[in-house]
Order: C-alpha cells, then structure tokens, then sequence
C-alpha cells in the first residue's frame, strides 16, 4: 500500500507539473523565432528575419544588438555557438573566444600578488572574440550583408532609450569606472552632477563605438566595389577590425591604461570551427562546446543520470534533488580539474570522462542517505584506452586528495569548506551574461551563449569596445588545474556554453542560460523538464532550479578562499515543501532559499508534428523572444 501511495503521490506530482500555469505565454512561430536578453535586441532579430535573413542573420543582429546595449556584454568580448546546419545536418560549435594576450603568464601576475589574474580593468582582458566570431558566422552562414545585419545595432549606438538596470549599473560602478579615461566618457554622460550616468529612457549616444562600426561597414562596402563576393567583403572588415586602423586604436588604448594586447595578439587571433562534443541521453542527443567550456559537464551528468529512474523518484522530490545534486558534484569535481584549451598540451582526458563506463562508476558512488562532502575528481584514463596512465595522481595528493582505489574517486584528505561568505560566493556563482536562440523555416539553427567587457568595462581608446574580464577564468597553479593555467595565445576554461539536442536526427531543442557556474547546473534541470517530464519549453524555463555550491568557482574572487567549494550548500526554490526540506537537511544539507534560483533561460522546441517553433523566454530579468 505504501510504494501504491508514493507510485501515486509521483504521478500526481508529473501530472501536475506538466500542466503547470506560467508567467509569460508560450511563443509559437512558423517561418522563424528570435529569442534574446533584451526587447530592443530580439526586435533587431526579427527585423533581420523581415529582411529576408536566416536565423544565422537574425542571431548576428541580436548579438550586435546586445553587445551595443552593454546587456552584461560589450564588443570586446567573446562568443560561443552552436549552429545546426539543415545542408549538412550536423551541428557546427564556433569557438570566438578570445586568447591571452603576450606577457600574460603566471609569473607575471604573481609577481603583482595575484592568486588569479584580475576580475576588472586592462589586465583582466583576453583578445576581443566577439566581432571576429560574428563576421564568421555571418559570413560563412549568413545570407545578408554586414550593413544589413549591423543596421540596428548602428541606429542604437547613434542614441537609444536605455533601460533601468543598466543605467543604474553605470551608476552603481562610477567610481571605478572614473579610473579609465575612456569609460568615464561614454558611461558618465553627465560628470560632475550628483547622479553621472544616464537616467532611464535617456537617449544614450556612443558616437566612438558608432564609428568603430561604420569603419567595419565601409571596409565591406569598399571590397565589394573592387569586386568582391559578400564572404571575402564581409572578412574585409575582419581585417580592419584585427589587423588595420581598428587594431591600432584598440591596443593603443588598451596598453595606454597597463594592459598587454599587442597587434600581433589580434593578428594571430582566429574564431576556430569545432566538431561540437555529444551524448545520447534516452535516445537524444545532445550537443555542447569542447572542453575550453564548462559545457561538457552537462554530457558527463546525463550519462550518470541514465542509471537511475528519474521518473519514479517524482519530480524535485528530495531523492530527485540529492540525485541530481550528488550527480554534479561528481560532473563538476572533474570540470574543476581536467577541462581547458584543448589546443594546448596536457591533452585533457574527455574520451574517459565521456564515456558511459566512467560514468556508471561514478553513478557508484551515490549514496542515497546522505550528501558525501568528500567527492571529488575521479580517473577517467583507465577509460582512455590504449593502457592511459594518470600523470597527476601525485598532483591531486599535494591538492589534498588520495585516491580511492576501489572506486577510483579522489576523496579530500583536509577540510576544504572553508572560504567567502554565501552572499559574495553566491553572487559569484550566479554572475551572468546573455543568450540568443534563433530558428527559420529553412531549418537553421543557432544557439549562441556571448559574454565579455560587462560594466565595469574598461574601453580601450577611442572605439567604443570594452575589453573582456575573461582572464580571471584562468589558474595560475598547476595544482588547482594542469589544464587550465594561464599562458600566451591560451584559452581560458570558460562557464559559457550554449546547448543543442537532436532526435531522430532533426533539431529537437536549442537552449541557453546566463549565470556563470550555474549554467548547466540550470540547463541539465531545464533539459530533464522537457525530456523526462514533459513540460513545455516555457514551463521548463520557469520551474524552479537549486544551485549547488560544493564546486570550485571560475569567476571573482581574489583569495583562493573565495573560490573554494562549500559541500552540502545548495539554493532551493521558496515554493519547496516542508517535508522535502526536513529530508534534505536529515541528508546533511545546509539549505538557502530564493525566490530566483535560475538564470533567465531562452530556449526553442521544434514541433515536427505541426510544423512549428515552441519558444520558452525566462521570466526571469527582461529576456524577450518574438516568434513569426
């Protein structure tokens, strides 16, 4: 009678959340769908669609169009995306991440007293990604010219209405960003009153920006008059921007406020094509960036999470939330240690780390009574093949670990819970970006998770460009991660990673979040909403999350105290229940509550049985799709 109660209590508990009312509507769209962080921008994704462009047109728009809105991005930054190819059928990953810069080594930001390089200003800055991996995408995908998809984002940095929450971030940022010349002049637009940056609904003019972008487009224009075709007049700005006059005022004033990037830097710089890394969970597969991203965790969590029945534990039930908390910590103890620049040498282990075998040993180490504090980064070279040895297993002792060997399982050998506060831990964990999702008719796709130059930006000289934070993602102690530290034209392991899933070999869902390390925590849970419990994508972007913390974290933070794991810390919904939280604390849970515990997800559905897009835009924030 008991297990026919809980069997029941567990449908209900399916049922009820699949019918689940939301805040914002569901979109549905046709011919195409344009979904991203702001109003403004995923109008300037279906203006591109009304042009005549693909989704690969009307993404480059959004993210032209976001980056001039500073939504937590500027130009300066970097780019990650996926893009289903309906030609080919494959999914193709664009890495536009940016590198560091010459002089940039370990050496030399400990000789400053660094323990990670920089959060803010010239020194925090990787090579500017985000204009190179959009002339890429544009011109290699696209079908527009580059006047036609810049066109909005030009008309915005000629002067637009800006919204609150960036106004007042000018604001809350003054003091620091009085520090660089070229911030306080666009940012302070009234210097010297008792509130310097612009009110909301202030037309905000960035005239230098405004003439960065014309150049781009005049280098085009120039290009097709000598008879270029739209790909080599689209690269023709690429080159302005990297290697001519562009560059030159970039580093100029970059290196004239203490930063390193040189021009040979931008010169030897290259968005990279990229074969996307996969799993099939429950006969879908999904796709995610390489290993330069965090985006393989969420690979590595659904082969464990294919062990277990999901369904039968009920949804956010307490077993379901220790599962899958468990289940990323496990993910996320092997992100901390084994990811980075796969163009650099040691060669990260992903083929161990990704395979189902692994996985099943991991999943071993679940124990369902109790949050183990001590999980950490398992050996994934037995599961290399070719008889891979683990060259750190002397590394990860001196970090204080020893490895289990009937489990393969590093467990600590000292206590690492101490550290930051919970509010500045939290606020590090959730530090954000943005997304865009697009969709047409003719089957292109394109997830696209850009970050980089947020406020406070620093801009380098006179062009409007704020320079990226990126740095502070790398180590500059082997001991933390062998991968992952700093050195010149490197990479540095990012948070960002945009998601895409097919079944039966036909687009499925393409999805993205902000908020830092907890991206695909937040995506693995909007993901197990629609394919185990059959929410819509709207449903699934609203239904609440938790966040765990017992993970290293990857931005902020000057003491590597600050970013040290806090085991049994987890973030739970407000509308959790009395009883799931008494078992979670029984487990050994330190429960925090909220009332936002995910960033804002966008997302898009391909309804292959009507023929139609399902767009899911957060109700989080001011994220905002438009749907044809």
């Amino acid at each position: 009678m008991k297990h026919l109660l809980t069997l029941f209590l567990c449908f209900s508990l399916i049922v009820s959340v699949t019918a689940q009312q939301t805040q914002k509507p569901v979109l549905h769209g046709k011919n195409w769908m344009a979904i991203t962080g702001k109003p403004l921008a995923a109008t300037a994704g279906a203006m591109t669609f009304q042009k005549g462009g693909n989704a690969v047109d009307a993404a480059c728009a959004m993210l032209a169009a976001t980056c001039t809105m500073w939504d937590v991005l500027s130009w300066g930054g970097e780019t990650q995306a996926l893009i289903y190819n309906p030609k080919t059928k494959k999914v193709i990953a664009i890495n536009a991440m940016g590198v560091a810069p010459t002089g940039a080594t370990a050496q030399f930001f400990k000789g400053k007293g660094y323990n990670f390089p920089p959060e803010y200003g010239p020194l925090a800055a990787t090579t500017p990604g985000t204009p190179g991996g959009l002339l890429h995408m544009l011109a290699n995908y696209g079908t527009l010219t580059l006047e036609q998809v810049l066109a909005p984002a030009m008309e915005m940095a000629a002067g637009y209405p800006i919204e609150a929450q960036t106004a007042n971030s000018f604001e809350r940022e003054k003091e620091r960003l009085k520090q660089w010349p070229y911030s306080k002049k666009v940012f302070l637009t009234h210097p010297g009153e008792k509130r310097e940056a612009p009110e909301a609904g202030e037309i905000f003019v960035q005239k230098d920006l405004l003439a960065t972008l014309t150049k781009l487009v005049e280098a085009e224009k120039a290009a097709r008059k000598k008879g270029k075709n739209r790909k080599e007049a689209i690269m023709a700005a690429y080159d302005r921007f990297y290697t001519g006059d562009i560059a030159k005022e970039f580093v100029r004033g970059c290196q004239e406020q203490g930063g390193l990037i040189t021009m040979q830097d931008l010169a030897k710089w290259k968005p990279l094509e990229e074969e996307p890394l996969t799993t099939n969970y429950r006969g879908i597969d999904v796709y995610k960036l390489q290993q330069w991203t965090q985006g393989p965790v969420l690979l590595q969590a659904l082969n464990v999470l294919e062990n277990f029945d999901l369904k039968a534990m009920g949804y956010n039930s307490a077993k379901y939330i220790h599962t899958l908390y468990q289940t990323m910590n496990l993910t996320f103890a092997d992100r901390d240690f084994y990811y980075g620049d796969n163009y650099f040498a040691p060669q990260e282990p992903m083929k161990g780390l990704l395979s189902k075998e692994y996985a099943k040993q991991r999943a071993s180490l679940i124990q369902f009574d109790k949050n183990n504090p001590s999980l950490g980064p398992g050996d994934p070279y037995p599961f290399e093949g070719n008889g891979a040895k683990n060259p750190y297993l002397q590394l990860l002792k001196e970090r204080g670990y020893e490895l289990d060997t009937t489990k393969r399982n590093f467990a600590p050998t000292h206590d690492i819970r101490n550290g930051s506060s919970m509010v500045d831990y939290q606020q590090r964990l959730w530090l954000g970006t943005t997304t865009m999702e697009a969709a047409d008719k003719e089957g292109w796709v394109v997830s696209i998770t850009p970050s980089g130059g947020w406020n406070p930006a620093c801009i380098a000289g006179n062009t409007g460009v704020g320079m990226s934070q990126r740095m502070q993602s790398f180590v500059l102690d082997a001991e933390l991660n062998p991968f992952n530290v700093v050195e010149p034209g490197k990479r540095p392991r990012v948070t960002l990673t945009p998601s895409m899933a097919l079944k039966d070999g036909k687009p499925f869902l393409s999805f993205a979040v902000q908020g830092g390390d907890t991206q695909d925590q937040n995506l693995l849970q909007f993901f197990l909403n629609v394919a185990d419990f059959g929410m819509n994508v709207q449903q699934a972007a609203e239904a609440a999350n938790f966040n765990t913390n017992q993970l290293w974290l990857s931005l902020g933070g000057t003491k590597i105290d600050d970013r040290k794991p806090k085991p049994g810390q987890i973030l739970l919904h407000d509308s959790t229940p009395e009883p799931v939280r008494e078992q979670l604390k029984k487990m050994g849970y330190i429960l925090s509550f909220d009332d936002r515990t995910s960033g804002p997800i966008n997302a898009i559905y391909f309804d292959w049985k009507h023929g139609s897009f399902w767009g899911g835009s957060s109700n989080h924030g001011e994220d905002y799709g438009i749907g044809w």
